[in-house]
C-alpha cells in the first residue's frame, strides 16, 4: 500500500512538472476581486488589481482545481470559494478548458493573478481596460489568452416628464366602471359599467350627457368610430352592438361568440371590427354586413385584449393562456406566438409613433418590436394584476392595476417616474380600489381612469412642476433584467 502511494506521488510530480512547469513559479491568486484601492495582498509585485468602475459589478476570474459548477442549484466547493453566481455571459467567457489531471492538483499551486496572466501572455497589464475577463487556456504547452469585454449595460438617462395629479372625480355609475373611450373630436367620452349601462360624458365639464341601455350584463368594452357616427360595445352577455349616435339606437348586432366578450377594437383604415372573448377566440367582423370574416383560433384560454393597427401585423391579442399572438388579418392565422410571459396577459397597447408595443401581466410589463415581436425590455416593479395600459406620443406609459395603483413609466428607458394610489370615493370600501381601464384624451393632456369604486377619475399634468422642483431620482446603475 505504501509503495502504491509513493508511486502515485512520483507520477503526479512528473506530470506536474511536464504540464505545468512553466506556471509553477507564479504566485497564487487571492480570490477577493472586490477590493477597492491598493494592491492585492497576494501580489508581491505591487501591481494594481482593477476593481471596475464604481456602480459596476465585477465578473470573477475563476481559478482553482475544480471547473466551475455546471449550473444553478449546484453547491460551490470549498476550493472555488466564489461568493455568487456570475451572469450567463460571464459564465460562458469563464469556461476554462482544463486537462483531466488538473482536477487533482493542489489548490495552492494554481494560476496567478490577472496581472501575471497578462504579462505571461506578453501583454501589458495596464493596457487592459477595467471589466475585462481573462480565460487562460493551456493545453500541451500552447498558451492562448482570450480577452472578452464584460462591460455591463447601463441605463440611459430617462426623459423628464411632469408628474400627473388628480383634478376631477366623476360619479354616476351604479357598478364597477369596466371600460372607457374618448371620441375622436375630443368633446365627450363614453364608459361602460357593471350596472349594464353605457354613459356618455362631457369631457370638459364631466357632466352626464346620455345613458344607453340594452346590454343585459356587464359592459366590458366600448369604442367610438372615427369613420362613421357609430359607437360599438360588447359585454358579458355575449353581445356585440353597434349604436347609431344620431338616433341613440342599436342598429346592428354581431352574433357568433359563445361566451362573454371581453374587448373590441376598430381597424384604423378599413371597416373591420375585431372582438375577443372568453371562448378563447377573436373574431373579425365586417362592420356594414355584420358578417364574420374570420374566427381567430389558437389561444387555449380566454382572450382578454385585442388591438388593431394599419401596419403588419394588423391584429394583436393577449390571453389568459399567458401568450400574445400576432395575426395575419388576410389569412386569419397566427404569424407569431410570444410565450415570454408567465401569467395571464390582460393588457396590450401599441405605441402611437414607434413600431413597438407593450403587454401587461402580473409578472412584468414587456416591450416588443414589430413586426416579429422581438423582445426589447422588461418594466419591473408594478407587482399587481395589471388590467390596463395606455401610452401617449410623449412616451408616458401608464399601467393600472387591480389594487388601485397606477404606475407611470418613461417608454424609452423603462424608468418608473411616478406611482399613484388615489383614495376611493367616500362610502366605498378600501377593497373597491381597482383600475379596470385608462386612456389619454385626444390632446393627451388628460388621463382618464375607470375604477372599481364606480367613479371615473381625471388626471392632468402638474403645470407648476419643473425638472428642478421634481428632479429625476435616477442613478446610472446597472439594470438587472431577465431576458425572458
Amino acid at each position: 500500500m505504501l509503495c502504491s502511494s509513493n508511486s502515485h506521488k512520483v507520477k503526479m510530480a512528473v506530470k506536474l512538472r511536464t504540464e505545468y512547469g512553466s506556471v509553477l513559479h507564479m504566485p497564487t491568486l487571492k480570490e477577493n476581486m472586490r477590493e477597492k484601492g491598493g494592491p492585492a495582498t497576494g501580489d508581491p509585485y505591487g501591481h494594481k488589481q482593477y476593481s471596475g468602475n464604481e456602480g459596476e459589478e465585477l465578473e470573477y476570474v475563476i481559478t482553482g482545481t475544480h471547473p466551475y459548477p455546471p449550473g444553478p442549484g449546484v453547491a460551490l466547493t470549498a476550493d472555488t470559494k466564489i461568493q455568487r453566481m456570475p451572469s450567463e455571459s460571464a459564465a460562458q467567457s469563464l469556461a476554462v478548458s482544463l486537462p483531466p489531471s488538473q482536477s487533482r492538483l493542489d489548490a495552492n499551486r494554481t494560476a496567478a493573478g490577472v496581472g501575471e496572466i497578462y504579462r505571461h501572455a506578453g501583454i501589458s497589464e495596464r493596457s487592459q481596460p477595467p471589466g475585462m475577463s481573462v480565460a487562460m487556456m493551456e493545453a500541451g504547452g500552447t498558451k492562448n489568452s482570450a480577452l472578452v469585454p464584460k462591460k455591463a449595460p447601463t441605463m440611459p438617462k430617462p426623459q423628464w416628464h411632469p408628474p400627473w395629479k388628480l383634478y376631477r372625480v366623476i360619479s354616476g355609475h351604479l357598478g364597477w366602471v369596466r371600460c372607457i373611450a374618448v371620441e375622436p373630436g375630443n368633446q365627450w367620452f363614453v364608459t361602460g359599467s357593471a350596472d349594464r349601462t353605457i354613459k356618455i360624458w362631457d369631457l370638459a365639464s364631466g357632466k352626464l350627457k346620455l345613458s344607453l341601455t340594452g346590454h343585459i350584463s356587464t359592459v366590458r368594452g366600448v369604442i367610438v368610430s372615427a369613420r362613421s357616427p357609430y359607437l360599438f360595445s360588447c359585454g358579458e352577455d355575449k353581445q356585440v352592438k353597434c349604436w347609431d349616435l344620431e338616433y341613440n339606437k342599436v342598429i346592428r348586432h354581431y352574433h357568433g361568440h359563445l361566451s362573454a366578450v371581453y374587448g373590441l377594437d376598430l381597424h384604423p383604415t378599413i371597416d373591420v371590427l375585431v372582438t375577443c372573448s372568453r371562448d378563447s377566440t377573436a373574431r373579425i367582423w365586417d362592420v356594414r354586413t355584420k358578417a364574420s370574416v374570420h374566427t381567430l383560433s389558437g389561444h387555449t384560454n380566454a382572450v382578454a385584449t385585442v388591438k388593431c393597427q394599419a401596419a403588419e401585423p394588423q391584429v394583436v391579442t393577449g390571453s389568459h393562456d399567458t401568450t400574445i399572438r400576432l395575426w395575419d388579418l388576410v389569412a386569419g392565422k397566427t404569424r407569431v406566438t410570444l410565450t415570454n410571459h408567465k401569467k395571464s396577459v390582460r393588457a396590450v397597447i401599441l405605441h402611437p409613433r414607434h413600431y413597438t408595443f407593450a403587454s401587461g401581466s402580473p409578472d412584468n410589463i414587456k416591450q416588443w418590436k414589430f413586426p416579429d415581436g422581438n423582445f426589447i425590455q422588461n418594466l419591473s416593479g408594478h407587482n399587481a394584476i395589471i388590467n390596463t395600459l395606455t401610452v401617449n406620443s410623449d412616451g408616458v406609459l401608464v399601467s393600472g392595476a387591480d389594487n388601485g395603483t397606477m404606475h407611470l413609466w418613461d417608454w424609452r428607458t423603462g424608468y418608473n417616474f411616478q406611482r399613484v394610489h388615489a383614495a376611493v370615493q367616500p362610502g366605498s370600501l378600501d377593497s373597491e380600489s381597482g383600475i379596470f381601464a385608462c386612456v389619454f384624451d385626444q390632446s393627451e393632456s388628460r388621463l382618464l381612469t375607470a375604477e372599481a369604486d364606480k367613479t371615473i377619475k381625471v388626471y392632468k399634468e402638474d403645470d407648476t412642476a419643473t425638472e428642478e422642483t421634481h428632479p429625476i431620482s435616477w442613478k446610472p446603475e446597472i439594470i438587472k433584467r431577465k431576458r425572458f
